[in-house]
């Protein structure tokens, strides 16, 4: 393998395009204009907050029960036997994440350019190092990596740049194999991808025009509500989704459920949507394949059913307020 890296790289190098601008978002080129604290907290608002902190709350009663349903007990046993897989497809499916991207002339997102032919070099390499079947070039290339990720902070923007976090939880999980650390990094996969998705979904609460424009643009179907309505329960579904992961409540069923919905929504925005959301596609089946075999969720503090359905509902409360006003802030 290693006697391709130079070939991989030179080919690399010469059909990589390179850009000097870009969209600031990916599907929409109007510019985002920031909605009053009165427009976001609204009536329909709060009630969407306590009536998901219900449910969440009560699926901390119903998922034990739900686990021992005969076909779900057998799903599970199933995908246990994938677990020894996980690190291979999350390097390899790095590996391939990042080809897609820089085919395109992107790095991490569709929005963010690869201006300048060393980040391409260095991007080609840390692909290369990746396929090889080998933790320490992997090793190599997650700290390339993350230097590329922090680099394009300092040109965009650590709040800009919190939107694709998880990156920094992948590169992670790469860096730290087999070392006592190991067992650390797919929590810290499940924290990252989970906290990137809700500070995504706020994102669509703070600057609804970008959303509206979408809807309307792509004729995105609204399910008989107002466009305004669908976009505000559409981002609780994300903020809702992240947060489920890192409680961790219900990962099997809602990495699938995501990826269902993630594909489909390739049908709308076509190669925009693979280049920015396939390294997710990835992280979902890991989930899928891991279930919480790994990690130590939050609610297993609390012993008792009543306990553990106060946590949900109250941490959910405190954690969205928290993301909305932080968001606010800064934006």
């Amino acid at each position: 393998m290693k006697k391709f890296l130079p070939i991989l790289l030179f080919i690399g190098v010469l059909t990589t395009p390179f850009y000097t601008d870009a969209h600031v978002k990916w599907f929409t080129d109007i510019v985002p204009q920031k909605e009053n604290i009165e427009q976001i907290l609204t009536p329909f608002f709060m009630a969407l907050a306590l009536i998901a902190a219900v449910v969440l709350g009560t699926l901390t009663l119903l998922i034990p029960k739900i686990a021992q349903w005969r076909a779900i007990a057998k799903w599970d046993e199933r995908l246990s036997g994938y677990r020894k897989y996980s690190r291979h497809i999350l390097k390899y499916g790095t590996a391939i994440a990042l080809t897609i991207q820089v085919v395109n002339g992107t790095l991490f997102a569709p929005e963010l350019p690869v201006s300048s032919t060393l980040t391409a070099i260095l991007v080609w390499v840390s692909i290369g190092l990746l396929l090889i079947p080998y933790h320490l070039p992997a090793k190599a290339a997650a700290a390339i990596l993350i230097g590329l990720f922090i680099q394009s902070t300092f040109v965009h923007g650590l709040f800009y740049m919190l939107d694709y976090g998880f990156y920094i939880s992948i590169f992670t999980v790469i860096l730290i194999a087999r070392t006592r650390f190991e067992q650390i990094g797919f929590p810290f996969l499940y924290l990252g991808t989970g906290l990137s998705l809700c500070w995504v979904a706020v994102e669509k609460w703070v600057y609804p025009s970008m959303s509206l424009d979408i809807v309307a643009s792509h004729s995105v179907p609204t399910f008989g509500f107002e466009p305004a309505l669908f976009i505000v329960m559409a981002a609780f579904i994300e903020f809702i989704v992240g947060y489920l992961l890192v409680v961790g409540i219900l990962n099997r069923v809602l990495g699938l459920v995501v990826t269902i919905i993630f594909i489909m929504t390739t049908m709308l925005f076509g190669m925009t949507e693979i280049i920015g959301h396939f390294m997710v596609h990835v992280v979902l089946l890991i989930f899928i394949i891991e279930g919480v075999s790994f990690y130590n969720p939050p609610i297993k503090m609390h012993k008792t059913k009543m306990d553990q359905f106060i946590f949900v509902f109250l941490n959910f409360i405190f954690v969205l307020s928290t993301f909305v006003l932080i968001y606010y802030r800064f934006a």
